[in-house]
């Protein structure tokens, strides 16, 4: 009995073969975890790239729509089949060329780092992406401002309760016709905002192209607080279409 004692335990492991095995198990885990962590991500960049994208609300020129902070996820697919922006959507376009003449230089490596974070919602967005409400589009005729200070679009005196509270809707008087493919746009926090009154005197004129819109903010996702729609406004419902052409200001 003593000899087929000792024969069943030298059929056990020795704490060195536990400890391998442990090590073993971990490092499949760890990739296995890793394989897990790269598949999401890649997986959300994909998203981020055709449909939905995150997009880090960097500044107050928006308030109080949209908050220094808040995640806003926007839809890719708003304007792909055929719709255009309207008066009263809030959309993130690429402003260069528009809003921005020279776009600086970045390491590639750091750059490339930069944008799948800002991607994925965990950075800021580039310099060169702005969001904004668009006033007018093609062919409106933008004018600042009636009697009572509010903004014009197409004669019609438009009532903008979306602006913070306090802001007149523009300390800077203008009077524009959209070209047909453009947008004029701009913030919700008038004295806080950049927006196509600071590039009236630019090349196109502070002319947003409906070609370089990403999309339109639909959801505010971040902080947990906010999670709600980007509310549409009524605010442009009696504004006609735009003038014919050729028929001038009158």
């Amino acid at each position: 009995m003593d000899t087929e004692a000792q024969h069943t335990e030298r059929d056990l492991p020795d704490d060195a073969d536990r400890r391998t095995t442990g090590r073993s198990r971990f490092a499949l885990s760890r990739r296995r975890a890793g394989l897990i962590g790269l598949t999401w991500a890649l997986g959300m960049l994909l998203l981020s790239h055709f449909v939905i994208q995150p997009f880090q609300i960097p500044s107050g020129s928006m308030e109080p729509t949209l908050q220094v902070g808040d995640r806003v996820l926007v839809d890719k697919l708003a304007y792909r089949f055929g719709d255009v922006p309207a008066r009263g959507d809030v959309v993130v376009f690429d402003g260069t060329g528009s809003f921005v003449r020279t776009v600086p230089q970045e390491n590639p490596v750091t750059g490339l780092v930069r944008g799948a974070a800002a991607a994925l919602g965990l950075a800021e967005p580039a310099d060169t992406d702005f969001v904004k409400r668009v006033v007018g589009v093609g062919g409106d005729r933008v004018v600042c401002c009636d009697k009572e200070g509010r903004i014009e679009v197409n004669g019609v005196p438009v009532r903008e309760g979306y602006l913070h509270p306090g802001d007149a809707p523009s300390q800077v008087r203008f009077d524009i016709v959209v070209p047909q493919g453009g947008l004029w746009v701009m913030g919700d926090h008038r004295s806080n905002s950049r927006d196509s009154r600071d590039h009236l005197g630019a090349p196109g004129g502070g002319m947003v192209p409906v070609d370089m819109v990403i999309g339109r903010a639909g959801w505010i996702a971040w902080p947990a607080g906010r999670w709600s729609t980007v509310a549409p406004t009524d605010a442009f419902a009696r504004v006609p279409g735009p003038p014919a052409a050729g028929s001038g200001h009158g």
